[in-house]
C-alpha cells in the first residue's frame, strides 16, 4: 500500500520516470542489494535522462529538419571534399557559442542537405535551439508576412533562433524585396547567432546573385567575416545510390 501510494504521488507530481522506476525496483528483486542511496540515484538518474529525452524531442520537433540526420552517420567512405576532423570539430558546437556561420556548397545531391541537419541536430543535442528553412519559401514567408503585418514579429522569432539552416540558398537570383530580407536576417544574427548556408552557387558567384550591389556587400560582409567553409565535389549520391544493384550495399 505504501508503495503505491508513494507510485500515485510520482504521478501526480509529474515524476513519471521515477515512478515508472520504483515499479521496476519492487519487481526485481537485485535492487534490494542496493543501498538507499544508490537506488535512490538510480531513480532521479531515470527522471533526469526521460526529461532530457522529452526535451530533445520538443526542440528537435521545432527545428522541422528536413532528414533525420546525425553527425555519426556522416559517409566519409565517397571522394567528396569532407574531412573527418573537420566535421567532428562542429559536431562540439563551438561554432554554435561562437555565433559563427558554416557554409555548405556545392552540386546537387552531394549531400549539403544532410549535413546541414546534422550539423542542426548536432546543436540541438548540445542544448541550442535550431530551425530547418528552404531559401524560397523563407522569404516567400517573409512576403507573406509583410503582407499582413507580421513580418517584425517573424523576424523576431527567427533572430532568437540559436542556428539558423538555410538550405538552396540563392538557388535562383534575388530580386531587390528579397534582398533588402535577406540583409535584416542577417543584420540579426551577426555575431549572434549562428547561421548554415547551402547552396549550388559558388561563394563567388553570390555578390551577383543577390542582386543590389550595396546590400550584397552588406550581406557578405557579415557572412564571411567569420564563416566555416565547407566545399563539396563530385557526382550526385542519389545517381551513384539508384545505379547500385538492389543486392548491393
Amino acid at each position: 500500500m505504501l508503495t503505491n501510494n508513494t507510485i500515485e504521488g510520482l504521478h501526480a507530481l509529474r515524476l513519471n520516470a521515477m515512478a515508472a522506476g520504483v515499479i521496476e525496483q519492487r519487481e526485481q528483486p537485485d535492487y534490494a542489494n542496493l543501498a538507499f542511496e544508490d537506488r535512490l540515484g538510480l531513480l532521479v538518474d531515470k527522471e533526469i535522462m526521460a526529461r532530457g529525452n522529452r526535451r530533445l524531442g520538443r526542440m528537435l520537433k521545432a527545428a522541422k529538419l528536413k532528414l533525420p540526420a546525425v553527425i555519426e552517420d556522416v559517409d566519409f567512405r565517397r571522394p567528396r571534399g569532407l574531412e573527418r576532423q573537420t566535421i567532428a570539430q562542429l559536431g562540439e558546437c563551438n561554432w554554435v557559442k561562437e555565433h559563427q556561420v558554416v557554409l555548405v556548397v556545392g552540386p546537387t545531391g552531394v549531400g549539403k542537405t544532410y549535413l546541414a541537419c546534422a550539423l542542426a541536430h548536432s546543436a540541438v543535442r548540445h542544448n541550442h535551439t535550431a530551425l530547418y528553412l528552404r531559401a524560397p519559401r523563407m522569404f516567400d514567408e517573409l512576403a507573406i508576412a509583410r503582407a499582413d503585418g507580421r513580418l517584425s514579429r517573424l523576424m523576431a522569432t527567427w533572430a532568437r533562433i540559436d542556428v539558423l539552416v538555410v538550405d538552396d540558398f540563392l538557388i535562383r537570383p534575388l530580386s531587390s524585396d528579397q534582398a533588402a530580407d535577406l540583409l535584416e536576417v542577417v543584420e540579426d544574427r551577426a555575431q549572434l547567432r549562428s547561421t548554415v548556408l547551402t547552396s549550388q552557387l559558388p561563394v563567388a558567384e553570390w555578390h551577383e546573385a543577390i542582386g543590389d550591389p550595396t546590400i550584397a556587400d552588406a550581406v557578405l560582409d557579415r557572412l564571411l567575416e567569420r564563416a566555416n567553409r565547407i566545399e563539396l565535389v563530385g557526382e550526385s549520391l542519389r545517381r551513384t545510390d539508384s545505379a547500385k544493384p538492389r543486392n548491393a550495399k
